[in-house]
């Protein structure tokens, strides 16, 4: 009797774990975007009325090609030497910004709920 409690506690803790990490890394977040560089916005767009356009954002001497289709952004070529901010793909996340570390960019969803911060939602 006390090892099946035993078994049903540990089976709930489990799937409660487990429905809050789903819960967390769930995109949620709004259309609102703002593109920084060294702490500064250069860029703000409504994803959902932005028509698809490509930006250049130079630093440095070295530019970073930013696409926005159908309502997405991301980066779409880099100067820089690792090409992280490409291999991000599309912005999905509230939580994960697209950043290029040597040319200090930032693609990063805007946070409208000023009560809760992004990582608690």
């Amino acid at each position: 009797m006390k090892k099946n409690l035993l078994i049903g506690i540990c089976i709930t803790i489990f799937l409660i774990g487990v429905i809050g990490i789903i819960w967390v890394l769930l995109p949620q977040h709004g259309t609102e975007v703002n593109i920084v560089q060294d702490g500064v916005i250069l860029y703000q767009f409504d994803l959902s009325t932005t028509k698809d356009q490509t930006i250049d954002i130079e630093y440095d001497g070295r530019i970073n090609t930013v696409q926005i289709e159908n309502g997405k952004i991301r980066v779409l070529d880099a100067d820089c030497p690792d090409h992280t901010c490409v291999r991000m793909g599309w912005l999905e996340s509230g939580t994960l910004p697209i950043v290029c570390l040597p040319n200090h960019l930032i693609i990063q969803f805007v946070d409208t709920d000023e009560s809760i911060d992004a990582v608690a939602k």
